[in-house]
């Protein structure tokens, strides 16, 4: 693969996923893309790259961003983050929501289910306390084959034992051989949509609770800026945005600042103009 193709390849992953793909990362190409060869029958790198170059396979082009986007995921990943969410937020968030009896939370990069499903069995357990208020779950990614793989809500026994407690297992798995599949109750709590981040999303309304957590470290900064500007603006005035370990709002954007008491959790920033109401839009 010459110079000229990576670049190409660098340049398309970041006007169709943000994705910012550094020089050195060139044998992650070569590894992630080589599958796509042999599948589709193409000799090798360079006559793929003239495949995309052609612009007549959309779904080879497709299939490429795809493959260089990371899904690593598991259940409850990283805990605080759900500690916080059943603990600290939830009572909080339904006992506002009182009247209305709505609170509508959005995983931003469902990946192959783990993070919603989590959230929707913490919420069937927190059910009694709610006082009645209903929770929707939006789960939306930019990979199709992986919200296929979240919508069936099938897992491997490895993907079932990272995580997750066994108690949830026995009471919201059923075992199918050498596979796990969620029960129907919580796979009916969750909505998946396909959504790139970089594009528009503000139709989807006003949010809660946001799950964005270990997406923006694969973006550039301009790309950072941008997107969480339009996450703040997705939030309702005391919602809140979970974002990964590694990844912060300090010096990319005014509208959020960090939670006082809880790490990684960012609520809108009351100094700044709020954002015109909007209706949210039906999950």
């Amino acid at each position: 693969m010459t110079d000229a193709d990576f670049d190409y390849l660098r340049a398309l992953l970041k006007s169709r996923s943000g994705l910012s793909l550094a020089p050195e990362k060139r044998y992650l190409v070569e590894s992630r893309l080589g599958p796509i060869c042999r599948k589709h029958q193409i000799p090798g790198l360079p006559q793929l790259v003239q495949v995309l170059r052609s612009g007549r396979n959309t779904a080879i082009e497709t299939a490429v961003v795809e493959a260089m986007t990371t899904n690593e995921t598991f259940f409850f990943r990283d805990k605080t983050p759900f500690d916080v969410f059943r603990d600290g937020l939830l009572p909080k968030l339904a006992a506002a929501r009182a009247s209305t009896k709505r609170l509508r939370v959005w995983c931003a990069a469902a990946s192959t289910g783990q993070e919603p499903y989590s959230l929707a069995m913490i919420l069937d357990e927190m059910r009694p306390r709610l006082g009645g208020v209903q929770v929707d779950i939006l789960a939306t990614d930019l990979a199709g084959e992986v919200l296929d793989r979240a919508k069936a809500g099938v897992y491997s026994q490895f993907e079932v034992q990272r995580g997750l407690p066994i108690q949830m297992l026995l009471k919201h798995f059923k075992q199918e051989g050498e596979q796990w599949r969620i029960s129907p109750a919580i796979k009916g709590m969750v909505q998946f949509r396909p959504l790139n981040l970089i594009r528009d999303f503000s139709a989807l309304g006003q949010f809660d609770i946001v799950f964005c957590r270990n997406v923006l470290i694969y973006f550039d900064q301009p790309t950072k800026t941008d997107v969480l500007r339009r996450l703040a603006n997705s939030l309702a005035p005391d919602g809140a945005l979970f974002l990964g370990a590694a990844e912060t709002v300090i010096g990319l954007t005014d509208a959020l600042q960090p939670h006082p008491e809880f790490r990684g959790l960012y609520v809108p920033n009351r100094a700044q103009p709020a954002p015109a109401p909007r209706l949210a839009a039906s999950a």
